[in-house]
């Protein structure tokens, strides 16, 4: 497998790229526009054909409109097809209304979920209670070592793990779900 990181750091957005190289094909998850040169590069490097481009969340609630896999394809538990391995998605509304992450091995790719506050396009959080249900209820049940990916970090790093989230995350550790509610703003 190959997989890369580009962090734009200037304006805290993160993309990743995920290929099987025996099968020659790859997954881009929140690509940028800006990143699509670099993208390619990487594509043809390895002589790999782009399978997807994934996006974890759109602003205002608009789909991006290059996204290739979209709506009854992405839906909780099913999969996306990478050579001889797979990716799960897991629907977890919160930053946006329709975010989803996806879990590879024990990987998980969060985009916005639990660096909301990250979000240049987006400094609110869409959907406070869905957030908490999706932290609570799908991340901080996967196992201690997964790590997370999330696709803002200008202040933080772009991966952590799920045991680090669960001590520190500044708004899930400690809290209740009424002490969360009160912080996020409205």
């Amino acid at each position: 497998m190959y997989f890369r990181i580009l962090h734009d750091e200037s304006q805290g957005l993160v993309s990743y790229l995920l290929a099987d190289l025996d099968a020659r094909e790859a997954v881009v998850i929140d690509p940028r526009a800006q990143d699509v040169r670099i993208i390619e590069a990487m594509l043809q490097e390895h002589h790999l054909l782009l399978k997807a481009r994934l996006f974890t969340h759109a602003h205002d609630g608009l789909a991006p409109a290059d996204a290739q896999i979209r709506s009854q394809q992405l839906q909780q538990g099913g999969l996306v097809e990478l050579g001889a391995e797979h990716l799960r998605i897991l629907n977890t509304p919160g930053h946006t209304a329709d975010c989803l992450s996806f879990l590879w091995r024990d990987r998980l790719f969060c985009g916005g979920l639990l660096s909301a506050a990250e979000c240049p396009r987006q400094p609110k959080v869409a959907a406070p209670q869905a957030m908490w249900d999706s932290v609570m209820n799908t991340v901080f049940k996967l196992p201690a070592e997964t790590l997370t990916f999330s696709s803002h970090a200008r202040a933080t790093s772009p991966v952590s793990t799920v045991m680090a989230q669960r001590r520190h995350h500044p708004w899930f550790s400690g809290l209740s779900r009424d002490d969360f509610l009160n912080l996020m703003p409205h």
